[in-house]
């Protein structure tokens, strides 16, 4: 099985909303094969709890006002450092740039079909902001001597 129009439609308008915001590291997996509950993940991440709050009110505006469509769950608003929200066919987690780090959901998901994205989207892995390593993937900013910050 693969990702549904449908659920490929909501990819494209949640990560649109994404990168209106300035999201950074935007990636889609179709995760239909190894879950039953959903079809795809979308992940975002942000460098301030502000931000990723942001991010989460865009997406769940531009879903509602584009294709009517609320979440049947959101979780993790009032830390602001991981928000999941839940539309049943996509799951949509923007976090904070620690926790993409900490949790490596984009290794975690690496061996699943990535999803095409708008070009907004696309772009924002090469953005100044964004901390990836060369392969794509998000990890921790480094200090001002070029090391990775410490976890806490």
């Amino acid at each position: 099985m693969t990702v549904t129009d449908h659920s490929q439609q909501l990819i494209t308008v949640a990560a649109q909303a994404a990168a209106d915001k300035l999201a950074h590291n935007i990636i889609a997996f179709d995760v239909s094969e190894v879950l039953s509950i959903t079809d795809a993940f979308l992940i975002a991440s942000a460098n301030n709890d502000r931000q990723v709050r942001s991010i989460a009110e865009e997406i769940e505006d531009q879903l509602r006002e584009q294709l009517d469509i609320k979440p049947v769950r959101r979780e993790g608003e009032r830390e602001g450092r991981w928000i999941l929200l839940d539309y049943l066919d996509i799951v949509v987690h923007v976090q904070h740039s620690e926790e993409r780090s900490f949790y490596s959901l984009d290794r975690l998901w690496k061996d699943c079909p990535e999803l095409p994205l708008p070009e907004d989207a696309l772009a924002s892995r090469n953005r100044p902001d964004a901390h990836t390593d060369q392969a794509g993937n998000a990890v921790a900013p480094a200090d001002d001597f070029g090391k990775p910050e410490e976890q806490f």
